[in-house]
């Protein structure tokens, strides 16, 4: 999962990142409106995280223009004021969901969650022959044997399970897991999809669930057995 946090308070924003790295999200941050506008052409998001009074662009204008632009990923709004009204104006610029501050975090996560099950047909676990992955606590079982992920690796092995059909490159691999404040070169996509197959081995795993296509990139085993 991608996330842009649009928040220009510093205060706010750190334990907000934090919390949602350790959720095994990838996170970037945008101090204002114009800055998150040209994030969002950039990137593609899962979900944004949009405080209502920005510098710049306010978060409603924000999140009018990413709606008409066709963005089609969760957003929820945050912001100090309460009033019903406010509300109303956030939810009706094309909001998913409104948390006024100060909030706590665990709820914030909660919401979190609940928008992107949401968005993805409310699927908390994922099933692939012997491998069932719980989204929501982030567990990899391979026929009931726990498989320890980094964050990194199990990024990586829901972006297959996700995306079963496709096929990517190792660009597309850093432009969808990683964070633009901190890419990875070639190798170090190489050294995670195989210390992941490594773990997958060692747990009872007989073959590559993530499958080298020489010439293009990655994607899942269809044969996997």
């Amino acid at each position: 999962m991608k996330v842009l946090v649009v928040e220009d308070d510093i205060r706010i924003a750190k334990p907000i990142i934090e919390d949602l790295q350790n959720q095994r999200m990838v996170v970037n941050h945008a101090l204002d409106g114009e800055m998150a506008w040209e994030m969002h052409l950039s990137e593609v998001y899962d979900l944004i995280l949009l405080d209502l009074m920005l510098p710049k662009v306010t978060g409603l204008e924000l999140c009018r223009r990413m709606r008409a632009h066709g963005f089609t990923g969760a957003i929820l709004m945050l912001t100090a004021r309460g009033e019903k009204s406010e509300k109303i104006h956030g939810l009706d610029s094309g909001a998913d969901d409104y948390i006024v501050k100060p909030f706590d975090i665990d709820e914030l996560g909660a919401r979190i969650r609940a928008l992107l099950r949401r968005g993805r047909g409310a699927e908390a676990t994922y099933t692939f022959y012997g491998l069932n992955v719980d989204t929501r606590d982030c567990k990899v079982m391979y026929n009931s044997r726990l498989v320890e992920l980094t964050p990194t690796e199990y990024r990586l092995l829901m972006h297959f399970l996700r995306n079963p059909k496709g096929t990517f490159s190792k660009q597309d691999l850093i432009d969808r897991l990683w964070s633009i404040e901190a890419p990875p070169g070639d190798a170090v996509i190489k050294t995670n999809i195989n210390v992941l197959r490594q773990k997958l081995h060692a747990a009872g795993c007989k073959a590559d669930i993530i499958q080298t296509v020489y010439g293009f990139g990655y994607k899942l085993n269809a044969e996997f057995r």
